[in-house]
């Protein structure tokens, strides 16, 4: 079976900054991918000072946008450059993340129906492995 065409494009990106996504939100959170594959896809992120809230610790937020984020990139590698929009976001915060730290956010696709998608997310911190959030996401196609 041949390799879809996206997921081995974006391969060339693992362990390097993403930077040739079309979104200026993707440019600003700085991801790095570390697994790819068709519905599946694992980014990395460090967390900077501007992603903090008054008490230094990831903003709710930002975590929501790394969910999104992510689950967009997992999106892509099944659907290529069909248009989907978020339907709805739900996120779950377990654990704060501090400036410095690099999380680890991978998200799966669920279901894919002929229009909408279900897709999950999971956020760990890389150091200690603690659950920091989990997100899930049905997106429509436009």
């Amino acid at each position: 079976m041949e390799e879809n065409k996206i997921v081995k494009a974006l391969k060339q990106y693992i362990g390097k900054p993403f930077s040739d996504s079309p979104s200026p939100y993707t440019h600003w959170l700085r991801p790095v991918i570390r697994e790819i594959e068709e519905g599946r896809v694992k980014m990395e992120y460090t967390v900077r000072k501007e992603m903090t809230n008054p008490i230094d610790t990831l903003h709710g937020g930002v975590t929501a946008g790394i969910v999104d984020d992510t689950i967009g990139a997992a999106l892509y590698t099944v659907t290529g450059h069909e248009l989907y929009t978020t339907v709805n976001l739900g996120v779950d915060y377990f654990y704060p993340a501090y400036e410095g730290d690099v999380i680890l956010a991978e998200a799966w696709i669920v279901k894919k129906g002929k229009k909408i998608i279900h897709v999950n997310c999971r956020i760990t911190n890389k150091n200690t492995g603690k659950l920091l959030a989990e997100g899930r996401s049905n997106l429509i196609k436009l």
